[in-house]
């Protein structure tokens, strides 16, 4: 048959493998911007705080009554508030980005569509949440629940990136059947060692508002329990890493990694309590959490493998 004669081609033509690796290539770039960026707003929405801006903007989704950027009257505090606010948009953008990606190019991974979808999710009620702090006054619980959102965000963009880079289908337990046991109840030592420590910094001299004062537990006592499961933190995670290295198993190098931050936290937290919390050291000391739980996500993910995967 010549080609004059030749029966048209119908249905959709494959895309070429310079085209997929060329998406592929993208969607990674993209998830990583995603991770990086909700990383950054914990340092900005950090910075709103610990620089008294928490209501530098006093309305919301306005700036003030009558406009939605800062004005000069609002001074510094309003531009850094209203950043805090653009960097919501960046955020919010990146992660429509990351699941039109997804959508279109890893169609068969439900488990990365329902992991951009949560992201996207999260922050869209995040911005709503922003608005109820500011209509509450900086409420200690809200402004709290705040911070744990973004980090729980943090996480889920931490998952997206392992599971991007492993095949899909069923996964089989990577690690003895004990040290899965000891790393989950080391994620409970986590947890609490976060609670503490948003409780610890929503009732210390960091309100958000210079008029905002707080009248509820005592940040020094607060500081001393946030202490307690910090220090069993670390000790967990020390014979995680011994146990990893002397099994090489498969989550050694992320122990290692956030063995190594845990430290760097615990040299911030000590520093800053002896010199009447600088509020530098609070803003580094928010973000090495959110790090923290990014490193265990992945410890967590990395207990398991691909059934398809070597042992």
């Amino acid at each position: 048959m010549s080609a004059a004669t030749a029966a048209p081609v119908t249905g959709p033509v494959p895309a070429s493998p310079r085209t997929a690796a060329v998406a592929d290539r993208l969607l990674r770039v993209l998830a990583w911007l995603s991770f990086l960026a909700e990383t950054t707003i914990i340092g900005t929405g950090g910075a709103v705080r610990l620089t008294g801006s928490g209501l530098g903007c006093s309305e919301w989704p306005l700036c003030t009554p009558d406009s939605l950027v800062p004005t000069e009257e609002l001074g510094i505090h309003g531009f850094i508030e209203f950043g805090n606010r653009t960097m919501t948009g960046v955020v919010g953008l990146l992660a429509l980005a990351v699941l039109i990606v997804t959508l279109r190019r890893a169609r068969a991974r439900r488990d990365l569509a329902v992991l951009a979808w949560i992201v996207l999710g999260g922050v869209a009620a995040q911005a709503v949440v922003g608005g109820v702090t500011v209509w509450t006054g900086l409420n200690p619980f809200i402004v709290g629940f705040h911070y744990v959102a973004s980090l729980l965000l943090v996480c889920v963009t931490a998952a997206y990136l392992v599971r991007m880079h492993e095949a899909p289908g069923p996964r089989e337990r990577a690690v003895p059947a004990w040290f899965a046991i000891l790393t989950h109840v080391t994620s409970l030592a986590l947890a609490a060692t976060i609670l503490f420590g948003v409780l610890t910094t929503a009732n210390g001299p960091h309100s958000g508002d210079a008029n905002v004062i707080r009248t509820g537990f005592d940040a020094t006592v607060l500081a001393h329990v946030h202490s307690w499961p910090g220090y069993i933190l670390l000790a967990l995670v020390v014979a995680l890493v011994i146990a990893a290295a002397a099994l090489r198993l498969r989550p050694l190098p992320w122990l290692a990694a956030l063995l190594a931050v845990i430290a760097v936290q615990v040299v911030v937290g000590i520093v800053q309590a002896r010199t009447d919390l600088p509020a530098l050291l609070v803003g580094v000391h928010m973000v090495l959490a959110a790090l923290s739980a990014a490193a265990f996500t992945v410890v967590v993910l990395r207990l398991k493998r691909p059934v398809s995967a070597p042992a």
